[in-house]
């Protein structure tokens, strides 16, 4: 049983926390809804890559050559990573760069891999769906913004769990999911905002969570760099720069050749943030839903071809991408989409009825006296 002083101290932790935030989480509610459904959107906005339809034993074109298109449309420009969608590798979006440590001014060509022609040159830096992604990550602030919404996230997570304390003495006295609709409009208010706040509490948490170690993915990724990376790249500290590059379709084959049973997601190429300025890091992933996720970086010598080294991420890297899709609901198609946007709705209900009830309570009352009212 909680006491009537503790009841006040956790009902002052739950306001403070829920206002404070309440706002943020509404914005970050708003621009998930569309990531959740991105593919569809960039397919509805025609903005999306649309791969042609060709036999399925289609040979496929070497990297080398969809390199080769990728630059002939910007020969100033270097190569910096080149990546594909987890659920269709029949395109390669080639990022170019004029240094491979470039943060503006990138350019973004598709390929399709089996032709090695060009499809299209994704935008970047514009466009609806980048807008709410750059809302949601970091509010066009960069790291600062980041980090930002992750202390909001932390107190959501503490919203919630102090909205849980205070839910089991509110409700002794009334039936589990009851809304008094005979009442007035703030207490009906009330009953819904508590109700679908019990309803969504577990994906509030895990969403909540999730958000905040995402959040946290710079951070993480520079330390994996200094660590582990830094590790696998010491024995070329010194060596002087590359004057050309290998080719990368031998770099590919190598490291498939190493992992035969995993698919490639994305290649960083020498002098970028992920490899070093001697190798190409090939980074595998698995075929099951799960390890998708999950990463193996195999570094190849971007001259002679050959794999220098290979190892499984740590368990803080492991953590931050199985974190990622779970946020977005990513992990079982269309019925967990759908599920997650329908959730993400019943929040935004909970999060607007609660600065409601919160502008309501701050409302003065009339006060009724003889042949007027004041």
């Amino acid at each position: 049983m909680v006491s009537a002083v503790a009841l006040r101290r956790w009902s002052w932790v739950h306001k403070w926390s829920s206002l404070v935030c309440t706002v943020f989480m509404l914005l970050l509610c708003l621009t998930g809804l569309p990531l959740i459904f991105h593919h569809d959107i960039e397919h509805l906005l025609g903005t999306g890559v649309e791969a042609p339809s060709l036999p399925i034993d289609t040979p496929r074109a070497s990297l080398d050559t969809v390199m080769q298109t990728a630059q002939a449309r910007y020969p100033q420009l270097g190569g910096m990573f080149a990546s594909q969608e987890a659920d269709d590798d029949r395109v390669w979006f080639v990022t170019l760069s004029r240094t491979p440590t470039a943060e503006e001014g990138m350019k973004q060509v598709a390929v399709d891999a089996r032709t090695g022609l060009a499809l299209a040159e994704p935008k970047l830096d514009e466009g609806f769906m980048v807008i709410m992604f750059k809302l949601h990550v970091d509010l066009f602030a960069g790291l600062p913004g980041t980090l930002f919404l992750g202390l909001m996230g932390i107190l959501l997570v503490v919203a919630i769990v102090s909205g849980v304390v205070l839910y089991a003495p509110f409700m002794r006295k009334l039936d589990f999911g009851t809304v008094r609709r005979t009442r007035s409009t703030r207490t009906r208010w009330l009953d819904l905002h508590n109700l679908l706040g019990i309803v969504t509490l577990v994906w509030a948490l895990v969403v909540g969570a999730t958000g905040v170690i995402n959040t946290w993915a710079d951070l993480v990724i520079k330390y994996w760099q200094n660590d582990q990376m830094a590790q696998m790249v010491a024995p070329y500290k010194g060596k002087p720069p590359l004057a050309r590059l290998g080719s990368l379709q031998t770099a590919v084959a190598a490291a498939r050749a190493l992992e035969p049973d995993m698919k490639i997601k994305f290649i960083a190429f020498p002098g970028t943030s992920f490899s070093s300025p001697h190798h190409y890091a090939i980074f595998m992933r698995g075929t099951t839903p799960l390890t998708a996720r999950l990463f193996k970086p195999v570094l190849v010598d971007a001259q002679t071809g050959v794999v220098t080294d290979s190892r499984a991420l740590p368990w803080y890297v492991t953590a931050l991408l199985v974190s990622q899709p779970l946020h977005f609901g990513d992990y079982g198609g269309r019925p967990m989409q759908i599920l997650w946007a329908l959730l993400d709705v019943a929040t935004i209900v909970v999060l607007g009825s609660g600065l409601y009830l919160w502008l309501q309570r701050r409302q003065p009352k009339a006060v009724t006296i003889p042949g007027r009212t004041a």
